[in-house]
């Protein structure tokens, strides 16, 4: 069995990438699974707080017991998001996984984020959590983990899963590239605040290539977390000169 542990931040295609897993065969995938945990020990208030606090697990041993534990498929994936990694809670478990990373241009994410929630800090966004997940997966595996931009997997969906599958040490499966239209069984309770567009989509849509204008408060917190981002982009599956790795 291999456990993916995908470590990104909000609003970067990470729905959609736990939609190309869930559409495998020989994969379970688990949506959020501390976000209950994150807005009870953090108080964040979210859309739906309540709703999600209710609907689940919210345990810290509890959840590492089940993302260490078994699966009833070969595959299982979890979508995680790196802000709920709440400082002072032992992050040990993570090195059991096979953990990659999803990473999206700061003023990219913050331009889908706050047509969702206008109520945004650097922490909301996850690329300093991120990074420091990263660097301790690489420092343990003694080599940096998978990294995979979302404008390059939308450039390229079939080039950089192949490329991720084989960096996990799983086939591909050509049913990662498309899926059905609509609410997914594992969604989690929030899906309807959330996941409207992608529940729209069939597949990874054309990366859009227009510059984003932010404006100046946003823009600084863009600033903040881009060298976090080109840190782990320098990593990417796809470098920057748009060359497939392996």
């Amino acid at each position: 069995m291999t456990t993916i542990a995908m470590w990104s931040g909000p609003r970067n295609i990470s729905t959609a990438m736990m939609y190309s897993f869930g559409n495998r065969a020989d994969c379970t995938v688990w949506d959020e699974p501390f976000y209950a945990f994150s807005l009870l020990n953090h108080g964040n208030d979210h859309p739906m707080r309540a709703e999600i606090i209710a609907a689940n697990e919210s345990g810290w041993e509890a959840l590492v017991a089940k993302c260490t534990g078994p699966s009833a498929k070969p595959v299982f994936y979890q979508k995680h998001m790196t802000h709920h990694m709440l400082p002072g809670f032992d992050r040990s478990w993570i090195h059991r996984l096979t953990n990659a990373f999803l990473i999206r241009a700061p003023e990219r994410v913050l331009a889908s984020y706050t047509k969702k929630w206008a109520d945004v800090t650097l922490r909301d966004i996850g690329f300093v959590e991120q990074a420091e997940i990263f660097d301790a997966v690489a420092q343990k595996r003694g080599s940096a983990p998978p990294v995979i931009d979302a404008d390059d997997v939308l450039k390229n969906p079939r080039g950089v899963l192949g490329a991720l599958c084989k960096a996990c040490e799983i086939p591909f499966d050509e049913a990662m590239l498309k899926w059905p239209k609509g609410p997914k069984s594992f969604d989690g309770v929030w899906a309807p605040h959330w996941y409207n567009a992608v529940w729209e989509s069939t597949g990874f849509a054309a990366p859009v290539e227009k510059t984003v204008e932010l404006p100046l408060p946003l823009a600084k917190i863009a600033d903040e977390a881009q060298g976090p981002y080109l840190r782990l982009k320098a990593h990417s599956l796809v470098g920057v000169g748009g060359h497939q790795a392996g």
